[in-house]
């Protein structure tokens, strides 16, 4: 018997493969148990269709990866702290402060993407990475001044 898996079972294969079994093993424990069903011409153009369908849909987000990536490439921005002696900031400037700046420039990125290498203390420029949908990232210039 052929089946189509729709979850990844460690013995036979990943989700999405055509595999043989045999009939019991099939019939009794991967369909009921909703790891596969059976492959039918039906199941099996469903199976494609379903494939092309998330191919579009990666390829539409690695696009809108690239978009982003370019539009932040060389950006810069700017984020306003208090100040104590010799440039020393009252805290450290977080991913969530980074995301508001950049939300105040009309960029709109998760702070769980933000990825500041280590934490900023003082006031200076400093390059930040944003990892971006498949597998691309972006760096920023981030720029800390003191407030007035």
């Amino acid at each position: 018997m052929k089946v189509i898996l729709k979850e990844n079972v460690s013995s036979l294969g990943k989700a999405g493969q055509i595999v043989k079994v045999s009939d019991g093993y099939g019939r009794n424990f991967l369909i009921p148990k909703g790891l596969a069903v059976e492959a039918t011409e039906k199941n099996i153009k469903a199976l494609e269709q379903e494939k092309k369908s998330s191919e579009k849909k990666a390829e539409r987000q690695r696009e809108q990866a690239e978009e982003t990536k370019a539009r932040l490439s060389g950006m810069e921005c700017a984020v306003y702290r208090k100040e104590g002696d010799q440039g020393k900031l009252f805290g450290s400037v977080t991913p969530k402060d980074i995301e508001k700046a950049l939300a105040e420039q009309g960029v709109v990125i998760d702070r769980k993407n933000i990825v500041v290498p280590e934490p900023i203390k003082s006031i200076g420029s400093y390059t930040v990475k944003i990892k971006l949908s498949s597998g691309l990232s972006a760096e920023i210039t981030v720029t800390v001044r003191g407030e007035a």
